[in-house]
């Protein structure tokens, strides 16, 4: 095994299934121990800890809503705790609730908000006094082309993701004095539950947007992850690394 990440830990929020399982399970084979919160799904949960445990890596799942200020924090505590300190945060979670802007309901604007956004903002918050406090650390927000070029019907969720790249910038800059980097990873359409639910006619569509012509996988995405979170990527912070075939 691979050992670039060994002991180091990695908190990733939303990493039962799709990008955020991918990302854990290719820093776990680098050796890192990972810390992950679920909300539902936890049987998918408990399958990717012992997927990482075969990995020779450690892995520890919590019950934690991403909107809840407290118990991220709390889940953070627990997480510095049990392995000794917070390395990498990667912010995966989000939700989409894809509608025109005029049938679009104030909770429809308000779950991805507060999911997307302010989940960021609840998990960051939490690990950045530690890792100012150790003089390093990594912060890798997942946020989507959708932020970048706008998608139509997606009023909402383009909102979060560009204000995501916004909340990246402004954090970089703000603890570079304290050796930790803050970057982006802004994915274009990638194959995950989320896209095989389209209807094939839209796949289509979209696909055709695409110079690549295809869709993503997520081991793609988890490797441009592993990179930004590397030693390598030692002197890259502020920047939003785009995975999207081309399409923005």
């Amino acid at each position: 095994m691979s050992t670039i990440f060994q002991d180091r830990t990695v908190i990733i929020s939303g990493a039962a299934r799709g990008i955020g399982r991918a990302i854990a399970l290719e820093l776990a084979g680098e050796g890192a121990n990972i810390s992950f919160n679920f909300l539902k799904s936890s049987v998918d949960a408990e399958s990717l800890v012992e997927e990482i445990k075969g990995l020779g890596a450690d892995a520890k799942a919590f019950q934690v809503d991403i909107t809840d200020y407290d118990g991220v924090k709390s889940w953070v505590e627990e997480t510095h705790e049990l392995f000794g300190g917070i390395d990498i945060v990667v912010n995966n979670a989000g939700i989409i609730k894809d509608k025109a802007l005029a049938l679009m309901g104030q909770s429809d604007w308000h779950d991805v908000i507060h999911t997307n956004l302010d989940g960021t903002f609840n998990l960051t918050r939490a690990a950045i006094i530690p890792f100012m406090k150790q003089k390093k650390g990594v912060v890798i927000n997942i946020s989507s082309i959708s932020g970048i070029i706008g998608t139509s019907r997606q009023v909402n969720y383009a909102a979060s993701k560009a204000g995501i790249i916004g909340f990246t910038k402004a954090l970089a800059r703000e603890v570079a004095p304290y050796n930790i980097r803050v970057n982006a990873v802004a994915p274009g359409f990638i194959e995950t539950e989320m896209l095989r639910d389209l209807k094939d006619d839209y796949r289509e569509m979209m696909m055709k947007q695409i110079p690549l012509l295809r869709f993503g996988n997520v081991e793609e995405i988890a490797k441009a992850v592993k990179f930004l979170a590397s030693d390598d990527a030692g002197y890259i912070t502020g920047h939003t690394l785009v995975i999207d075939g081309g399409m923005s």
